[in-house]
């Protein structure tokens, strides 16, 4: 560990990232755990670059939204389970879609300040094995048994046990605060900014096109392992196409006028795990090794998507990024000319466009497509709640790395919650 005087800050590299090919729910990681996962992430990061040695990195920080109760601590868990230093400290986070980006940015903050050389970061979800929660009644009742102080009182407790209160309460993708899925609550943000359906799908069709093409070319083959007999992601269509899309019907916004959202764009739910290992320039010089990418500024933000201007998509519950990128940019001194890359996570290829648009209404420079997505995204990947941050940031860093040059790439996640990640990588 360093000690630097007061005011300095390190920079942070990224080295390169590991995840397991993506999969849809139900299919070849139904049986798969949170922990396996994140494990052969972890394992193929340790491998490829030669940590197994003691104290070869700080800590590991990761997370995943979709948790059972024994995944209380699931980053140590992982850890004692895998090829890294059983005696390597970690610790769980979480924040919706954003946590394997702030998983990053954690990891990150530390090696800025000197209190670790190295880290790895990022998260795991599995929708195949959602938790599945008891009935609120026989919870109840059950803890009253259990405090019984008698057989009788414990036959009396269990005596109050209904046939209804067996059925287990099966997990819902909906805001607590409104009842509405993420792709409901889409569906009126896409409705406010009227985001066109042809669009979505040419977004679509193009995500799946350009990751099709960029495993074709390698970009992968030292970010990806494979899992359980994946090597790509499930989920890929490499002949997608505009037109097969738009005879997809809409699943989405079925309650209102002209519904444009299809399971087609929007992304499915998604199974896999995604880790990034980071380190100061130090830690990498000593070991040869070259960094892709430094991560040179973050920034979050939350939107009121219960109580806000949600009619008019200033509050929409995946528009976070819309603020949080303008104030980031504002202080980096940065604007939308500055970046070659640019990656928003596409929960939905509505939220991308209407996040796009919104960046143009608060003053910034129009995307240019050319530069958004280039390797495709989560319409295309998939989408592992705690996974696609970490899978951006290593995407990202190899692409900065293959140019000529210096360059820099914008990183953008929407969160439920209505929260939002956003951070900038730089190749210099």
């Amino acid at each position: 560990m360093s000690i630097l005087k007061p005011g300095t800050v390190r920079r942070v590299a990224v080295i390169g990232g590991s995840r397991v090919p993506f999969a849809r729910s139900d299919g070849p990681y139904a049986t798969a755990s949170n922990q396996e996962m994140l494990s052969a992430a972890l394992n193929g990061l340790v491998e490829r670059y030669g940590l197994q040695a003691p104290g070869a990195v700080g800590e590991f920080v990761a997370g995943a939204v979709l948790k059972h109760s024994r995944d209380f601590n699931l980053a140590r868990e992982t850890v004692l389970g895998s090829a890294l230093d059983a005696r390597t400290p970690a610790y769980d986070i979480q924040q919706a879609c954003g946590t394997g980006l702030q998983a990053v940015v954690a990891a990150a903050n530390k090696i800025a300040l000197g209190q670790t050389e190295a880290a790895i970061a990022g998260g795991a979800d599995t929708a195949s094995d959602a938790p599945l929660g008891v009935n609120d009644q026989l919870r109840k009742v059950l803890l009253e048994a259990r405090r019984a102080k008698s057989p009788g009182a414990r036959l009396k407790a269990l005596a109050k046990l209904r046939p209804g209160q067996l059925v287990p309460d099966i997990p819902r993708n909906a805001e607590p605060r409104t009842g509405l899925s993420m792709g409901e609550h889409a569906a009126v943000t896409a409705r406010a900014w009227g985001i066109a359906r042809e669009a979505q799908d040419e977004l679509a069709a193009a995500s799946h096109q350009r990751l099709a093409a960029a495993y074709e070319r390698g970009l992968f083959q030292d970010l990806v392992v494979p899992f359980r007999g994946l090597a790509r992601d499930q989920n890929l269509r490499p002949d997608s196409t505009v037109d097969q899309l738009a005879a997809l019907k809409p699943v989405f916004g079925l309650d209102g006028p002209g519904p444009t959202m299809t399971a087609g764009n929007s992304t499915p739910l998604t199974d896999g795990a995604a880790l990034v290992l980071l380190a100061s320039e130090e830690w990498a010089a000593e070991r040869g090794l070259e960094p892709l990418a430094h991560l040179t500024a973050y920034e979050t933000a939350a939107v009121d998507f219960v109580h806000g201007d949600v009619a008019d998509g200033e509050d929409g519950l995946l528009m976070a990024p819309a603020h949080a990128v303008p104030r980031m940019l504002e202080r980096a001194g940065l604007g939308m000319a500055d970046f070659d890359l640019i990656e928003v996570h596409e929960a939905f290829a509505s939220q991308v466009l209407a996040t796009l648009a919104a960046w143009e209404k608060r003053g910034l420079a129009p995307v240019d497509r050319a530069r958004l997505n280039v390797a495709g995204s989560s319409l295309a990947t998939g989408h592992p709640f705690a996974a696609t941050g970490a899978r951006i940031v290593a995407t990202l860093a190899k692409l900065l790395a293959e140019r000529d040059g210096p360059a820099r790439g914008l990183i953008s996640v929407c969160a439920a919650g209505g929260q939002g990640v956003t951070a900038v990588l730089e190749r210099t």
